[in-house]
């Protein structure tokens, strides 16, 4: 294990983020350099991905520990590992299929109607989002199914001074359930959503607690609203923004295969998870470890703030 870090090459895949790491198995204990030099890739890239692993769901929960305290969810889809509550899987064509009366295609078309909404950062309604997901792919199909990533960071960065400065005093509601197109009569995942509200007020613009970056903390999945704006107004500047967190040039995607991981800072970044694999007859197979993270602040140091169903540490 002490040639680890030699052997070890971080290759960029993007301008802005993302990047490949070879000569690392995973599944191997890993040395407190290969830890370091990892975790610097992770913040330097934001998303980092590694290739023909071998994992099971032991060596990834074990791998997650490596960087932090994975999150125990109480309740996951019926295709997760019970022996294993670390480990979330998700299976899309098993877990998503007849949920709630809807079929795999209606499902996405009514949770992710535009593009923008589709993008989000994982359980950011919360108070306290998870620092980092490492995700697996057991089965992919043979074609599509690609997930793309986005530097928050850099999407700021590229902003205006007038308009950094403008965001930087600004906060907004992020709600779970934000935007999706209710069902005409009973709608069981209304129902759902109405019951298991979770809703946090968080800086628009977070101070990243490791890097010390300004990050843009929008996302189209659960932002709601700009609260010190007035509704159009707040449309309109989110729009903006999510345009501006979204541009291509701040952007890597990534082909998926089986034995691929990516590791990426949730803090930073948001993701569009694919939509072009419901037409195909092959299962896609996933399984993802979250990091606990931190409760998020803004410029002016002042936290998030919950408003209902989350609080610091309790999942």
């Amino acid at each position: 294990m002490t040639d680890q870090v030699t052997r070890l090459e971080v290759r960029p895949a993007a301008g802005h983020i993302g990047a490949e790491i070879t000569g690392v198995d995973l599944a191997e204990p890993l040395t407190n350099e290969t830890v370091a030099a990892i975790r610097a890739a992770v913040l330097r890239w934001k998303v980092v991905f590694f290739r023909g692993q071998r994992l099971d769901h032991a060596s990834h929960a074990a791998f997650a520990r490596r960087f932090g305290t994975p999150v125990l969810l109480p309740s996951r889809g019926s295709a997760s590992p019970k022996d294993f509550p670390e480990v979330e899987t998700t299976a899309d064509r098993l877990e998503l299929g007849g949920r709630y009366g809807m079929d795999h295609e209606e499902w996405l078309r009514r949770r992710r109607h535009s593009l923008l909404r589709g993008w989000h950062c994982d359980h950011g309604a919360r108070v306290d989002p998870p620092a980092a997901t490492i995700l697996r792919a057991e089965s992919v199909p043979p074609y599509g199914g690609d997930t793309t990533w986005s530097n928050l960071a850099v999407a700021y960065a590229g902003l205006s001074a007038p308009v950094r400065a403008f965001a930087d005093g600004l906060r907004a509601e992020h709600r779970l359930g934000v935007g999706y197109q209710t069902r005409p009569g009973d709608d069981a995942y209304a129902r759902h959503l109405l019951d298991r509200q979770i809703a946090t007020e968080h800086p628009l613009v977070r101070v990243h607690p490791e890097t010390g970056e300004r990050v843009l903390f929008v996302n189209g999945y659960y932002v709601e609203q700009i609260l010190q704006l007035s509704r159009p107004e707040s449309r309109a500047l989110l729009d903006m923004l999510l345009e501006q967190a979204t541009r291509p040039e701040y952007t890597v995607r990534f082909r998926w295969e089986p034995g691929s991981v990516a590791f990426w800072d949730n803090r930073a970044t948001i993701h569009l998870a694919p939509s072009d694999t419901a037409h195909a007859d092959h299962p896609r197979v996933m399984h993802r470890v979250m990091l606990a993270g931190d409760v998020p602040r803004g410029v002016d140091g002042q936290p998030s703030v919950p408003i209902v169903g989350s609080e610091p540490g309790r999942w």
